[in-house]
C-alpha cells in the first residue's frame, strides 16, 4: 500500500526536525564542523578550499574562517596551487588525520547514546531504510534532471540526436 498524504507529512516533519538539529549542531558547535572539514580534505587531498565550500553548500567566507581555525590548530596545511598561484590547495597534517579519527569516535559515541535504548534490529532496520531513502532521492533528482534538460529535437533527414 502506498504512502498517504498523512504518512507522507509526517515523515517529512520528522525528516527536517532532525536535518535541523544536525545542522545546528554543525554550525554552532566546533567539533562537528571540524570534523566535516576534515573529512572532505581528507578525501580529496590536494582540494581548494572554493571546492570545499561548493561541496558543503556554504559560503566561502565561512570555510575560510574554519580553516584558519584548523591551519593554526596544526591540523591542515594551504600550499599554493601551481596552476594558479591565487588559490591554495588543502591537505591533513598527521595532527589532522589524528584529530578528525577523534572526532569521529566522539561522534561515534553520541550517536551511540541516542540509540543505548534501542535493539539492534531497530537500528539495521532504520540504516536500510535512510539508504533506500537516500537511493530514491537520488534516482529522482536524476530523473528530475533528465526531464529538465532541453531536448535535441532530431533533424529530418537522418539527423541523430547525441
Amino acid at each position: 500500500m502506498a504512502a498517504t498524504r498523512n504518512d507522507v507529512i509526517r515523515f517529512v516533519v520528522a525528516l527536517f526536525s532532525l536535518t535541523g538539529r544536525l545542522e545546528r549542531a554543525r554550525r554552532e558547535k566546533a567539533e562537528p564542523s571540524a570534523l566535516d572539514l576534515l573529512q572532505v580534505i581528507h578525501g580529496q587531498i590536494g582540494i581548494r578550499p572554493s571546492d570545499v565550500a561548493a561541496l558543503r553548500g556554504v559560503h566561502p567566507s565561512w570555510v575560510t574562517r574554519q580553516l584558519s581555525e584548523l591551519e593554526r590548530a596544526g591540523y591542515v596545511v594551504a600550499t599554493p596551487d601551481p596552476s594558479d598561484r591565487r588559490a591554495s590547495l588543502l591537505e591533513l597534517t598527521p595532527a589532522g588525520v589524528a584529530e578528525m579519527l577523534r572526532l569521529e569516535e566522539v561522534g561515534l559515541a553520541r550517536f551511540a547514546g541516542f540509540l543505548t535504548d534501542w535493539e539492534g534490529a531497530d537500528v539495521r532496520l532504520l540504516t536500510s531504510l535512510l539508504e533506500r531513502l537516500n537511493a530514491s532521492m537520488t534516482a529522482a533528482g536524476e530523473r528530475e534532471g533528465a526531464s529538465a534538460r532541453p531536448r535535441q529535437v532530431r533533424e529530418h533527414g537522418g539527423g541523430q540526436e547525441p
